[in-house]
């Protein structure tokens, strides 16, 4: 199995990256610093790093490393910087996605290629009509104003909804919906919801950037796994938060 991650520097991405060699996965990361990753995955017989800059490698070049690939993994995010906030690219995580989903349609392939994207429960889920109480929908409406990084998890997450669709002949998709991140250095126990249990922006509950990473990996390598969650936003969380929904606890 061979897999492309975009963002595998990141405080994420660089779990995800480790997850996947862990279980013999053949990787191409995509990176700007290949330092970053090395320190932290090494120098394995399985990672391949490409050092560029994903928006300005041109369509021969992006078809290339997406050749062959059984699945795309973008860990993407914008630095929480001023640069990194407000000035360009300020549709980084969506531009990545349209560009590469264009590459694998170029190359042809008659093999579906999984496309697992990181986005974020502040972003709901339009296909399953979810709701949000009014106070969470004034705050988002001031994020989209305020906070251009937000746009762009939500214009990510509807370029697969309405462009790729739920019958894409050569795309299948999977928006991973974390709750509030943060460092731990294990995996734990943690659940996966249809839609969040409770108001991300008033009550919010939190989960590990490495559980996220461990949900991906397994998305990726996991067939049944990835024919429940597959064109659907599935929500992370922490195992204790799961509030009274119902829920399932993905193994450890």
């Amino acid at each position: 199995m061979k897999i492309l991650v975009v963002g595998a520097t990141g405080a994420t991405g660089k779990h995800l990256v480790k997850h996947l060699l862990e279980r013999d996965v053949e990787v191409t990361a995509i990176v700007r610093s290949p330092a970053r990753l090395i320190e932290h995955a090494g120098n394995h017989k399985n990672l391949t790093i490409v050092q560029a800059d994903l928006l300005k490698l041109n369509d021969d070049e992006l078809a290339k490393h997406v050749e062959g690939c059984n699945a795309l993994a973008s860990c993407l995010g914008h630095n929480i910087t001023f640069k990194g906030i407000y000035l360009p690219p300020r549709r980084l995580v969506t531009n990545a996605a349209k560009r590469l989903c264009k590459a694998i349609k170029e190359n042809n392939s008659d093999k579906k290629v999984k496309y697992v994207l990181m986005n974020t429960t502040g972003n709901r889920n339009r296909d399953l009509k979810e709701r949000n109480p009014v106070g969470q929908r004034i705050v988002i409406s001031l994020l989209r104003l305020l906070l251009p990084p937000h746009v762009d998890n939500e214009k990510a997450a509807d370029f697969f909804r309405k462009k790729i669709g739920q019958d894409d002949p050569q795309i299948e998709w999977t928006a991973v919906r974390p709750v509030n991140l943060i460092n731990k250095d294990e995996v734990t126990d943690y659940a996966i919801h249809v839609s969040p249990l409770r108001n991300p922006i008033t009550d919010p509950t939190k989960v590990s950037r490495i559980n996220v990473a461990h949900f991906m990996a397994d998305l990726i390598t996991d067939h049944e796994l990835w024919e429940k969650w597959k064109g659907q936003m599935p929500v992370i969380t922490s195992d204790e938060n799961t509030g009274i929904r119902e829920y399932e606890t993905v193994r450890q």
